[in-house]
């Protein structure tokens, strides 16, 4: 599936991503590819993308590794997902 996280000053990535997990109002939810479609607030925590994506060169130093995945720390925001395409956009 498609991932983008778009913040209001970048297009922090757009990849393609086995899964993703987010920072959920009522806990962390991972989202899998084929997923049914998804909109929800998020919480101030942490995007997790499995390792396997390979992250552009401009966002690799945005991400850290932790547990063998790529972890990106967030204030809050809005995710949808429809089509099989993720678009997260963060505070």
């Amino acid at each position: 599936m498609h991932l983008e996280i778009v913040s209001p000053e970048d297009i922090i990535l757009s990849e393609e991503v086995k899964s993703v997990s987010v920072p959920g109002m009522s806990g962390e939810f991972q989202i899998l590819d084929n997923h049914a479609p998804v909109v929800s607030v998020l919480q101030k925590g942490t995007i997790k993308l499995d390792s396997s994506v390979t992250l552009p060169k401009k966002s690799k130093d945005k991400f850290y590794e932790k547990e063998s995945k790529y972890n990106f720390d967030i204030s809050g925001g809005v995710i949808e997902l429809q089509d099989n395409k993720v678009v997260i956009l963060i505070d």
